[in-house]
């Protein structure tokens, strides 16, 4: 778990939802249909908390993924407990330090496929006294979907050569891209020297 102190303005960089996020507080007061609008526009889960735990609201990707790691709970509105353990350092933290903002982040390994990124912060309201917890919940696999997808629209991929580059940036073996397309292993390894060469094409001309 990392707690990262920032300036105020740092804290507001760090995370561009969170700025989106604080910008709409103001016409959240008079318009909650736009808020909850701009919080469903986020691609990363929302959560906001009391400093006691309660549920004070969350995006529909927030809500998915904390009915995720409460299996077995009989309460899907109860916060999971990897989520609250964060917000109870963000908290720790704010005891110690009260003048100094901080960000504290921690990731959760469901499986090889399934890893949340969790960045706790205070999100100051004007008319409320006590501040709440904002909470962004980050799936890194989804993350790096995109992040994958896009390049390959970059290098001008063919379909097949985009499946093998999704599990190549998610850390497959070259045995386990075969087994998992069906395909042998030299043919993963072609696909690969293929790909490595519109890529290495498409940064050559972009310099």
């Amino acid at each position: 778990m990392l707690a990262l102190q920032m300036s105020p303005l740092e804290v507001l960089e760090r995370s561009d939802q969170s700025a989106k996020l604080e910008r709409s507080n103001q016409s959240a007061k008079t318009d909650p249909v736009l808020f909850q609008g701009v919080l469903e526009s986020l691609i990363d889960g929302v959560l906001i908390l009391t400093h006691h735990g309660e549920w004070v609201h969350s995006n529909y990707a927030a809500h998915e993924i904390c009915q995720q790691l409460n299996q077995g709970q009989p309460s899907i509105r109860a916060v999971p407990q990897p989520i609250w353990r964060v917000c109870q350092s963000l908290i720790e933290s704010r005891d110690l330090f009260p003048d100094h903002p901080f960000i504290i982040e921690s990731e959760i390994f469901l499986s090889r496929l399934s890893r949340i990124r969790i960045r706790a912060r205070w999100l100051e309201l004007g008319d409320v006294q006590s501040p709440y917890l904002l909470v962004i919940l980050e799936d890194c696999y989804q993350s790096l979907q995109r992040q994958s997808i896009a390049e390959a629209q970059q290098y001008n991929l063919t379909p097949r050569q985009t499946e093998v580059w999704l599990l190549r940036q998610a850390g497959y073996s070259y045995q386990e891209m075969a087994s998992e397309l069906w395909i042998s292993k030299d043919t993963v390894k072609k696909h690969l020297k293929a790909i490595y060469a519109k890529r290495r094409e498409v940064l050559e001309w972009d310099e």
